[in-house]
């Protein structure tokens, strides 16, 4: 099966093709740009460079968030149009999940931290023995000192993943000693991950449905917050 697979959810943009569980390419983009203006140009050359084009896609796959609001949405309007004209399947993907994937950490704690304001971070965690991954917990929002309140005792190292890993790193280090910062090119979220994690959902036979995908921003929007605020003065 050829899959595309697409990453939107913070700054960076990138763009990965697999053919069934072989990485054929990936296209990385972390230039400013808006993602409206680069993802699918990103695509399109990313097929051409390994001789294929986008009929011979015959799955999608997107990171559906959280992340940025902005960026979570375009990558999932992206790919739910990719889709629906082919009639492909379409696979949305936790953008979480997908850091801890594409990390390749062999052994011990992957930590994905995404800045989510607030005094917040995006954030699950996972356990990785032997290169094999599994959930800790569930997505969340949650602070940085409750964050180290849990990894504070942990014995095995902790890898930090995403765009909170700085922010994470430099205010727990002192209280939790295991944390490990990767090297800036492993650090952002990647389309390879977002791959990987497509291909778990295809090898356990769910169905890719584009009509019910849907960003999951783990909480509501300032505009909808200040909304909320002004209904209930």
């Amino acid at each position: 099966m050829l899959l595309l697979a697409f990453e939107t959810s913070a700054k960076a943009a990138s763009v990965a093709l697999f053919d069934g569980e072989k990485l054929l390419g990936e296209s990385y983009q972390n230039t400013g740009l808006t993602h409206s203006q680069t993802l699918l140009v990103m695509a399109q050359d990313l097929l051409s460079q390994c001789s294929k084009t986008p009929a011979d896609v015959e799955a999608v796959a997107v990171a559906s968030g959280p992340g940025s609001f902005t960026g979570v949405r375009i990558g999932v309007a992206a790919a739910k149009g990719f889709a629906w004209g082919k009639e492909i399947p379409c696979y949305g993907v936790s953008t979480l999940e997908s850091m801890a994937l594409g990390l390749g950490a062999y052994d011990g704690i992957i930590c994905p931290v995404m800045d989510a304001r607030r005094s917040q971070v995006y954030n699950a965690l996972f356990y990785v023995n032997q290169s094999v991954v599994s959930r800790a917990t569930d997505d969340r929002a949650i602070s940085l000192e409750d964050l180290g309140a849990e990894l504070k005792n942990a014995e095995k190292p902790i890898f930090l993943v995403g765009d909170g890993s700085i922010l994470c790193y430099h205010t727990l280090k002192d209280t939790v000693p295991n944390l490990v910062l990767p090297a800036e090119h492993r650090m952002h979220q990647r389309a390879v991950g977002v791959g990987l994690a497509a291909l778990q959902k295809i090898a356990a036979g769910e169905p890719g449905d584009g009509n019910a995908l849907s960003p999951n921003y783990l909480r509501l929007s300032q505009a909808e917050r200040e909304r909320l605020e002004r209904e209930n003065k």
